[in-house]
This record gives C-alpha cells, sequence and structure tokens, in this order.
C-alpha cells in the first residue's frame, strides 16, 4: 500500500506525523493508497521553507516569472492525459470531465502568463509642481490555498498560478481524499524551473487547515469548500490577521421560461445537473419550470437520463461514482427524505445498474417533480446527481424564490426573449448570471465567486480580483530636488 506524502522546498517528504487517511478508487471501492495527515509541525515547516524561498521570488523579474509559468503551461498541456487519469482514479469522474477540468485550469495558468500586463500600475506627472505620482503593486509573501476533493486539478490552479506569478510562495493544501493531483503539480512546476519553496504541498485535514489559519507567516488564504467551513476559515483567518477569500456552498437555479427551446434546456439541465456526479459548486441542483412548460420538460428530461450510463469513468460512461461510500449514502438519504416529504420521484438514482464494480460508490442520476421550497432536497445543498423541479406560475415568481436562497453562486436563465434575460441579469441577486448557459463559469481573465453564503470576503477567485488577492498596492509620491526647494518653511504642504 503506497503512502502519500507531502512536497516541501522542492522534494517529497513523508512528515512527522504517523496519522494517515485512506484514498480510494471510487468506482471499485477498493483502497489504493493512504495520504500523510500534516501535524501542525509539518505545515510549520512547509511554511518556513515559503518564507525561505518569498524572500528571492518577491524579486525574481516579471520576465522570470513569466518564463516559468510558460514552461509550466507547456508541461500541463503535454501531460494533461496523465493527470485527467489521476483525476478518475482517486475522484471518480469520468475522463471526458476530468480533461475537461484540466483544459479549464490551463486556461488560468495562460491568464497568469500575462502578468506583467495585469500587474501595471499607473503613473501621474506633475500633480504638484515637478511631483508625479505613480502606483505599484507588490506580494504579500507566503500564502496558502486550501483546496476541495470535486476539482483536485483546476480549484488549485485558479489560485496557485496566480499568487506565483504575483511573486508569492504558496502552502497547498489539497483535499486529503484525492492528493496525487497537487503533488504531480508541485513537480512539474519544479521542473518549470520554479525554485524551491515556492511551491509546497502540505497533505491533511483539519488539523493542517487550523495550523495555516493561525500561522503567522501565512499572510493570505484562499479556501473552496462548504459554506460551513467557508465561515469557519474566514473568520479564523481572519481573527488571526489575514487576508481571507472563502467560496463556500451553493444552490443554482436554472429557470425556465415558457418561451424556451425545451430541447435545448432539457439538454442543458442534464449536462448540468448530473455532470460529475454533481459534486460541482456550479452544479444546476433546482430546476424551476415557469408554466405552462413544466410537463413537457420534465418528460423531456427524463426521457434523456434514460439514456445515460452510469459507472465506471474509464469505460466511456457518462456519469462515474460519487467520491466516498460515506458520501454516496447521504446522498442516498436525502433521495429518501424527498421521496417521504412528498416530491415526485420521476427517476430514482437508487436503482441504477452500474458498469463498474459493484463495491463502487454508485447513485445513479435522479429526478425529482413537484419539490417544494421548504423540502430539504430543496434547502440543502446535496452535492450529488439529485436534480429538483420547482413549479410556479410567472417570472416574477422565479425571481422571487431564487433570491430568497440563503446561497448566490450561479443561475441561469433559458429564454429567447432578451428583454426578460436582460431583467433577469439586473434583478438576481446572484454572483455568477447565464443567459442559455446552464453552468456560467467565466474565462479565467474575469473573476470565479458568488454573493451572499456562497462567498466570505471580498475579492474573488482568477481574474483581475484575483491579483488584487495576491497583492498589496503602494502609491509613491516623488520630486527630486534641486535648489530651487531649498528653504524652511513648517506650513502645512499644499498642492500648487
Amino acid at each position: 500500500m503506497s503512502t502519500i506524502g507531502h512536497f516541501v522546498d522542492g522534494k517529497r517528504i513523508s512528515g512527522d506525523s504517523d496519522r494517515r487517511g485512506d484514498v480510494f478508487d471510487p468506482a471499485t471501492g477498493r483502497r489504493t493508497g493512504q495520504v500523510a495527515l500534516a501535524s501542525a509541525a509539518d505545515v510549520a515547516g512547509a511554511v518556513e521553507a515559503a518564507e525561505r524561498a518569498a524572500r528571492s521570488w518577491r524579486d525574481a523579474s516579471l520576465a522570470k516569472r513569466t518564463a516559468v509559468m510558460f514552461a509550466f503551461r507547456e508541461l500541463v498541456n503535454a501531460r494533461r492525459d496523465r493527470l485527467a487519469e489521476v483525476i478518475t482514479a482517486e475522484h471518480g469522474k469520468v475522463l471526458a470531465d476530468a480533461a475537461g477540468e484540466v483544459q479549464r485550469g490551463l486556461e488560468v495558468i495562460e491568464y497568469a502568463c500575462g502578468i506583467p500586463s495585469a500587474l501595471r500600475g499607473g503613473f501621474s506627472e506633475n500633480v504638484s509642481t515637478e511631483v508625479d505620482s505613480y502606483s505599484l503593486r507588490q506580494p504579500l509573501g507566503v500564502v496558502a490555498v486550501i483546496s476541495p476533493f470535486n476539482f483536485p486539478v483546476m480549484v488549485p490552479l485558479w489560485f496557485v498560478p496566480v499568487a506565483i506569478a504575483c511573486g508569492n510562495a504558496v502552502v497547498l493544501k489539497p483535499s486529503e481524499k484525492d492528493p496525487s493531483a497537487a503533488l504531480l503539480l508541485a513537480e512539474w512546476f519544479t521542473e518549470a524551473g520554479l525554485p524551491d519553496g515556492v511551491l509546497n504541498v502540505v497533505n491533511g485535514d483539519k488539523e493542517a487547515v487550523d495550523a495555516l489559519l493561525d500561522h503567522p507567516g501565512v499572510k493570505a488564504v484562499s479556501f473552496v469548500g462548504s459554506t460551513p467551513v467557508a465561515r469557519y476559515v474566514h473568520q479564523r483567518g481572519s481573527l488571526a490577521g489575514k487576508r481571507v477569500q472563502a467560496l463556500g456552498g451553493a444552490k443554482n437555479h436554472m429557470v425556465v421560461l415558457p418561451d424556451a427551446d425545451l430541447d435545448l434546456a432539457a439538454d442543458a439541465a442534464v449536462n448540468a445537473g448530473f455532470g460529475s456526479a454533481g459534486e460541482r459548486c456550479m452544479a444546476i441542483s433546482a430546476l424551476v419550470a415557469v408554466e405552462p412548460v413544466a410537463d413537457a420538460l420534465v418528460a423531456r428530461i427524463a426521457e434523456r437520463m434514460g439514456r445515460l450510463r452510469t459507472g465506471d469513468g474509464r469505460r466511456g460512461c457518462d456519469m462515474g461514482p460519487l467520491v466516498t461510500a460515506a458520501h454516496a449514502e447521504r446522498v442516498r438519504s436525502y433521495v429518501e427524505s424527498g421521496i417521504a416529504a412528498g416530491a415526485v420521484p420521476v427517476v430514482d438514482g437508487r436503482e441504477v445498474t452500474p458498469d463498474g464494480d459493484a463495491d463502487g460508490f454508485w447513485l445513479g442520476p435522479t429526478l425529482f417533480d413537484h419539490v417544494t421550497p421548504e423540502m430539504s432536497i430543496y434547502t440543502d445543498e446535496i452535492f450529488g446527481p439529485v436534480l429538483s423541479v420547482v413549479r410556479v406560475g410567472s417570472y416574477d415568481e422565479a425571481v422571487e424564490l431564487v433570491n430568497a436562497n440563503p446561497y448566490g453562486n450561479g443561475t441561469a436563465i433559458f429564454t429567447n426573449d432578451g428583454g426578460a434575460a436582460r431583467r433577469y441579469q439586473h434583478e438576481v441577486e446572484v454572483g455568477m448570471i447565464g443567459v442559455n448557459v446552464p453552468i456560467p463559469v467565466p474565462m479565467a481573465y474575469y473573476s470565479f465567486g458568488g454573493w451572499k453564503a456562497s462567498l466570505f470576503g471580498d475579492l474573488h477567485a482568477h481574474g483581475a480580483d484575483g491579483v488584487a488577492f495576491f497583492t498589496r498596492g503602494k502609491v509613491v509620491t516623488s520630486r527630486w530636488l534641486d535648489p530651487r526647494h531649498g528653504g524652511v518653511n513648517l506650513g502645512f504642504p499644499t498642492q500648487t
């Protein structure tokens, strides 16, 4: 049984802690390895390595940082199939979905390759007589990234390339459920020319998270996970004086108006509801059907679901297993809760016959109709392949439903009415909007993040917000003295 350790100061290490966690292949249910769970001392060693590296890396030229980013981009692009295989083996999502995750991560690396443009400051000449002012942005030092199990490559790449390109050193703590991809990324960064210690990976659980939140050498924390943990990370990190961006959970609504193309809407609902087995913070889990389209729309979705093949992600299936046995059981309990509450199970994923090992962590796509807002399958983030249809009588009722939800991550509207779409994007209280786009994840040069209980902190991931998060601004006011500026004057300085 292999043991997955850490990556600190340019090499893999086992760490001092003797605590271990199990890593599984979700499609077979078999344990494939054990991951070392870092102690506070292990975390401190990684932070110290990062602090040493940060002192020189912050002074590395933009040309040097950019060269490393370009080289890293080429390595990831050439080895994307290897990364996808590792994702599928430990997370369970199908290979095509894993490949898409790698591609979205590559887009952020490519954005970081343009860091010289993103870090440009401003200059104003002669703001006062022979006085100039200019602004610049400088790195924070050591930053921590705490990433979730559902995107073991894409989410770390939302933050790590931007942080490094801005001149910081990074300590990354990936999910202990699927840790191997992060170690590969760290090794490839080193191969691309990144100095030792600029990127470190510590595997672990809450003990490692708390150590990062408390360590005085860590200046900022980026987190993605559930809302309760995001709130905890934000509060504890902020109390320790750190800059924190904590992206939490979601309950994403897809509103379908009566004029929408129902076939395209049904395709989108299936793709966005069941891709990655619903283990996406941007998954559509609540479909809001504005009458009179619900019957026709539900029938179309159910017909498409009947053609989906659930099974091992390496066999060309449409949807893979859930990440752990415990999580599969949790999602299954929501299906049971929905039935008990009176929702109509149009398709029951508990009845699926998977194309995979009988011991895999299986639950097939599930569709509920006649869901009401007080049911747990509507109120809770299930994080599984469960799609709930809520019927409403009007556009206004749909917007009221979306805005009443405590989450505000993503939403979509399907319509052929441009006026309705424009009104929706203006009125809805959600951070990311899709118009006939079910999963509105922004491109890397825009920023990713929600509103309300989906985000704790002010700045979103990647794009301009990412650069702002990983840097601090300075403004310099400068005058080069000559003999005309001599003399003593105790009056308050004024602009002339």
